[in-house]
This record gives C-alpha cells, sequence and structure tokens, in this order.
C-alpha cells in the first residue's frame, strides 16, 4: 500500500461499530489509535496490533483523521470538549447518528475551532464493515471528502452526497423510512397469508419479486416528482384507493390488523379530496411533505 492509503486514524468510541470501523482500518493497513471511555473494550484490538491512548486528546493528537462514532452527539461533545486546542488543523469524520440540525450544528461547533468536518452516516451492520456492502455516507466539503476517501473506503463503499453537512443524517433516516416501509408491508402480507396456512419462507420470494418490480417504477416516479406532473399512465389515485379499501377489508375479515392501510388511505382520500384522484400515485408527495 501507498502512503496515501494508510493514513493514520484515530477511533473515538469503541461500541460495536466502533471496534468494527477500528478492526477495518486495521486490516486495511492504517496505523490506528482508539480511545474509549471504558478502555477493556479496546483489548481485542490492541491485540490486532491497534495503539490504545490514554486520554480522548491524546487520541486526537496521533494523526491527522479522526472518525468518531459515540452514542449521540452530546457524547461527541463529551468526549472532545477538553481537547478543543488540539482540534486545529485536524479532520473530524462524524459517523454517530443523530439529526440533521445536530449534523449543521456539529460542523459549525468543529469549523469555529479550526477543524474540518465531515457528517456522515453508516448503512451497514457491524459484521460487513469493510466490505463492499457497507455504505458509508458523508457530506461536507468535497475537498475534504476525496482526501480521506482511501481511508473511508476502507470501511466500505463511500459515498459523497453534498456540501450540506445534514445531507448524511437526511440521507440515514430516508434509507430507515424505507426499510421499515417495504418490511411492515411484508408483515403485512405475512399476516394476511398466514390465515390461510402459508408460511412466512413461502410466501417470502413474491414478496421479494414484488419488491424488485416496485423499485423499478421509481426513476420514473421521480421525474414526475421532480416535474411536479403526475399523469395517470399506469394507474389513476382513485383507482388505486378502491384497491386499498379492499386490503382493509379483507384484512378486517380474517382478523388481520388494519392500521398500516387505513393510514395509507386516510392519505390517499386526502388527495383526492384535493382535487388529484386522475392523477399517478406519486402525487402523494403533497401529502407525505405537509406536517401533521
Amino acid at each position: 500500500m501507498n502512503s496515501e492509503n494508510t493514513t493514520p486514524v484515530t477511533v473515538i468510541g469503541l461500541g460495536l461499530m466502533g471496534r468494527a470501523l477500528a478492526g477495518a482500518f486495521l486490516r486495511a493497513g492504517h496505523p490506528t489509535t482508539v480511545w474509549n471511555r471504558t478502555a477493556a473494550k479496546a483489548d481485542a484490538l490492541v491485540a490486532e496490533g491497534a495503539r490504545l491512548a490514554p486520554t480522548a486528546g491524546e487520541a486526537l493528537a496521533a494523526g491527522p483523521l479522526t472518525v468518531i462514532c459515540v452514542t449521540d452527539y452530546q457524547a461527541m461533545y463529551d468526549a472532545l470538549g477538553t481537547s478543543e486546542p488540539l482540534l486545529s488543523g485536524r479532520t473530524l469524520i462524524n459517523l454517530t447518528s443523530g439529526d440533521s440540525a445536530q449534523a449543521r450544528e456539529a460542523a459549525r461547533w468543529a469549523e469555529g475551532r479550526g477543524a474540518r468536518y465531515l457528517d456522515g452516516a453508516i448503512m451497514a451492520v457491524p459484521p460487513v464493515i469493510g466490505t463492499a456492502e457497507a455504505v458509508i455516507l458523508a457530506s461536507g466539503p468535497r475537498a475534504d471528502f476525496d482526501a480521506h476517501r482511501p481511508a473511508l473506503e476502507a470501511l466500505g463503499t463511500a459515498s459523497y452526497l453534498g456540501t450540506d453537512p445534514g445531507l448524511a443524517s437526511l440521507y440515514d433516516v430516508a434509507g430507515l423510512a424505507m426499510m421499515w416501509s417495504v418490511l411492515n408491508a411484508w408483515l403485512q402480507g405475512t399476516a394476511l397469508l398466514r390465515t390461510a396456512g402459508v408460511d412466512a419462507a413461502t410466501y417470502a420470494p413474491f414478496a421479494r419479486q414484488l419488491a424488485a418490480g416496485v423499485a423499478d417504477w421509481l426513476p420514473g416516479y421521480a421525474e414526475q416528482i421532480d416535474n411536479g406532473a403526475f399523469p395517470a399512465e399506469v394507474s389513476a389515485l382513485e383507482t388505486d384507493v378502491r384497491a386499498m379499501a379492499h386490503l382493509i377489508e379483507e384484512s378486517e375479515a380474517v382478523g388481520v390488523n388494519t392500521e398500516l392501510p387505513k393510514l395509507i388511505k386516510a392519505m390517499a382520500d386526502r388527495a383526492i379530496a384535493a382535487g388529484h384522484g386522475g392523477e399517478q400515485y406519486p402525487v402523494l408527495i403533497e401529502e407525505f411533505s405537509k406536517p401533521r
């Protein structure tokens, strides 16, 4: 490996994810310094070649790049608070979960102390860190992302989203919304089919095929949303809402929970009442965009 690809890295926070991050850096050949409030969590990493810093400040001083993965943003401030003079000239990549407002405030906080700052999100579970399957989202100054991309790619597939430091957090929660919505829809269908003796394993391949087919609709639907025009090329919302009613009726008949389909139908009913019944399903973006 060349020197560009073996930048010394500090990892602050050694929960399950933090330990996975540090391990991936070590396997990629990065000299890795670690710090955690509970030092014993570093034992296995030290055995693999990591250096345990006695304080967060010494960890920060060990190299130009510090990756933070702690409980929340306040924990980040607490960890770095006594080491603020050491932040100047260093790059922080914060992979702590939080919201977009917290990310933007953290960027201002770091920049006010002379540090460069990227906010990020990890779209993976700890066991896949270090493989291409792990997606590492990052937002903030492009030059800082480019400078440290080789290090981030030791963790997985690094994806740059834009200069707004809040974008990684927004993509993170948008991804969670997608994940839970797909899983909830599958659970609704599974609950229905179980009433007829069909087990989840039998239904899963059909559900997977259907989910993949729906995913193929997204680029065209995205174009409608971005253009603000929703011609009913496939089905009108007023047709879809009749199918929603059928789903609710069938669920009630077999004794399955109807809260989720009723929620979606209520949104569709509002859109139809607003005059959108002849338009295509993505017109519901207007309902999803309203605070309630």
